[in-house]
């Protein structure tokens, strides 16, 4: 039976918007189609804008959207960032023994999930409220157009959920925050190295491609056309060199593991081995940085803007002041990245401190992380005495493999993260395509979906093998 905590959202699970799981196998031919639909969709809520909605100034969350799959202005605005939070906050509840939970119990998952998903829907109208009272969509706008752009926007918040509960219900390969990072950063990418908007301090192009055979044409030097350009947020080609330099660490990065013997107890022919990958925790703490980062930001902004719109409170101005809605100082102006490498060189303090509070929340978010996730050295002990599995040359108990995997979970576990932090943040020094963290989430993103089509296509070619094993 579930605990009492989860037993009060049971009867708010059964009235909720939901997809139902297949009653059939799905071919994967058809997961494919599905799949791209929701890929499609996405894209397309990304390019329908806001009815109501005015912009005001630059994009105070340009380079934090990337995290989110989030679009300025358009029907995707609020992106994943409702789902994200929701499900960090019943991972920590449930996982922390705040709340009564049995993994084991189908009853227990069915309603963790529905109560994740009723916080998902919170969240979504919580966070649209606040975009509009953040002054976002401009000051002084009438009831009518707030009612409007919130309708608009918890609406499809609902409907992401929906789609991205599509594809993890068996409808679809791998995950629908996953997908529409991932789509959104190659996206950014390609925007960035082809588009044809003009520029207006010179008349050339947004793409950097294009821009730099446009500054060689004009008599520009080759090696300032290839590092600055006439705008300082515009994309570079440094940047495309940088983008790829990351790409191939991260992948070099997510190939790395050390390898511990495991046996299993009834066969004792039978020896393996468990990897404990360098990415332990994966870009799971770049994801809960991000979305802290931003929360702090939208705070600082929402308070600037109501309460200390002159910048006459000293205590608030800690907090963040705003300029055309980007920060100039504050807490709010050193959780942003300096951007380019110009940037970075007219202020090093705040790309050092940005990157060094980067580096050290990585590292805190990764143990905390392994403590409620049931990746710590304990609950891996178990998992594998569950599966009859022991450490050879170890006798059959949790205490000795809890002692081996001790040696390696937490240091690997900080190491990695430490890694992701210094990746993500001097990547944004040199005007990385799509961000460092972007760039981090979509290669280890890239590579799930490899493996979930691998793995379908296996089944396709062996459906015996799915009976075997039970799938």
């Amino acid at each position: 039976m579930p605990g009492r905590f989860l037993s009060v959202f049971r009867p708010v699970t059964r009235v909720m918007p939901e997809v139902k799981i297949p009653e059939r196998r799905v071919a994967f031919n058809e997961k494919l189609l599905w799949t791209a639909l929701v890929v499609v969709s996405y894209f397309v809520l990304s390019e329908i804008p806001i009815f109501g909605a005015v912009r005001q100034g630059g994009d105070p969350y340009y380079y934090l959207r990337v995290i989110f799959a989030s679009s300025r202005g358009s029907l995707m605005e609020l992106g994943i960032q409702p789902i994200v939070t929701s499900g960090i906050i019943t991972q920590l509840l449930s996982s922390s023994g705040l709340i009564g939970f049995d993994n084991k119990a189908s009853e227990d998952r069915e309603i963790l999930a529905g109560t994740t998903k009723f916080f998902a829907i919170l969240m979504t109208a919580l966070l649209a409220a606040a975009y509009i009272l953040s002054g976002v969509y401009g000051t002084g706008i009438s009831s009518i157009r707030m009612v409007a752009i919130f309708a608009q926007l918890f609406t499809v918040g609902i409907l992401v959920i929906l789609l991205d509960e599509l594809l993890q219900k068996g409808w679809g390969i791998g995950s629908g925050i996953s997908l529409f990072i991932a789509g959104g950063v190659a996206q950014k990418v390609l925007w960035d190295l082809f588009s044809p908007l003009p520029l207006e301090e010179n008349g050339n192009v947004l793409g950097s491609i294009i821009a730099y055979f446009q500054s060689i044409l004009r008599g520009e030097s080759p090696l300032t056309a290839f590092v600055s350009r006439s705008r300082a947020d515009a994309p570079t080609m440094l940047g495309l060199v940088v983008t790829i330099a990351v790409f191939i660490v991260v992948i070099y990065l997510e190939t790395l593991k050390v390898n511990i013997p495991i046996s299993y107890a009834k066969y004792r022919g039978f020896r393996g081995q468990y990897p404990v990958k360098f990415l332990y925790v994966s870009n799971i703490p770049v994801i809960l940085v991000s979305s802290l980062f931003m929360d702090v930001y939208f705070i600082a902004q929402i308070v600037w803007s109501r309460f200390n719109a002159v910048g006459d409170n000293l205590w608030l101005n800690w907090l963040g002041i705003f300029k055309d809605n980007e920060p100039v100082s504050g807490l709010a102006y050193y959780m942003t990245s300096p951007r380019n490498l110009t940037s970075f060189l007219a202020d090093p303090l705040r790309g050092l401190v940005y990157s060094g509070l980067l580096v050290a929340l990585c590292v805190l978010f990764a143990i905390i992380w392994l403590q409620v996730s049931g990746m710590d050295p304990a609950s891996v002990a178990e998992q594998l005495m569950d599966s009859g599995l022991q450490i050879p040359g170890f006798r059959r108990s949790v205490k000795p493999i809890q002692s081996v995997l001790e040696r390696y979970i937490p240091t690997v576990a900080v190491l990695g993260s430490i890694a992701v932090g210094v990746v993500a943040s001097f990547s944004d020094f040199f005007g990385a395509y799509g961000t460092g963290m972007g760039i981090l989430l979509t290669v280890g993103i890239l590579y799930q979906v490899y493996q979930a089509i691998a793995q379908e296509q296996m089944w396709e070619m062996f459906p015996l093998l799915r009976r075997f094993i039970g799938e």
